[in-house]
């Protein structure tokens, strides 16, 4: 899978990352487009648009994990035609007395499913943060995590990760589409 950006926390040092204690963590990730709108996840604790996915669990591929973490966030069904889009790697700090760093390997992938969406199993602190699948225009939510990012006083990977790769989507896989559809 193409690599698509690799970013390091700033108060990790070289040591962390390179030979410390690293908790190591895969992650699938769907990216399911509607025309200019994109099925996301709204955290309203967090108030943020992220993709949907998450963790692998031992002995699943990373398909298998897709299809699995798509079908509990956010209800979808008939879930296909899976395509690699791109691998996003993150260093950060992890705090916990085994490890210095978390290493987070999130695999995208492209797929299609049925558009209307079914039954959701969130986990207990998925609904807790108030975890809520969506249809949404992607500019707008880029914009949103945008002002997300300028709000906050600390370092956020994962809000900073996913607006990266929403813009990265909509360059990608909606503008070149649009391209391609006008004439002359």
């Amino acid at each position: 899978m193409r690599p698509l950006r690799t970013t390091v926390h700033p108060d990790l040092s070289p040591e962390q990352t390179g030979n410390g204690r690293i908790f190591f963590r895969r992650a699938a990730r769907g990216i399911i487009l509607d025309n200019d709108k994109i099925l996301l996840l709204y955290t309203e604790k967090y108030r943020d648009y992220t993709l949907p996915g998450g963790g692998i669990d031992e002995g699943e591929s990373l398909h298998q994990g897709l299809m699995r973490e798509l079908e509990e966030e956010t209800g979808a069904t008939n879930i296909r035609n899976i395509r690699d889009f791109g691998l996003y790697q993150e260093y950060r700090p992890w705090y916990n007395d085994e490890y210095d760093a978390l290493h987070m390997e999130s695999y995208c992938y492209q797929c299609d499913i049925d558009k209307e969406l079914g039954h959701t199993r969130l986990e207990d602190y998925e609904l807790s943060n108030g975890m809520t699948a969506m249809w949404v225009n992607i500019y707008q939510a880029i914009t949103h995590n945008e002002k997300i990012i300028a709000k906050k006083n600390k370092k956020a990977m994962s809000v900073e990760r996913e607006t990266y790769l929403l813009k990265l989507i909509a360059r990608e896989l909606l503008e070149a589409k649009e391209l391609a559809a006008t004439p002359g």
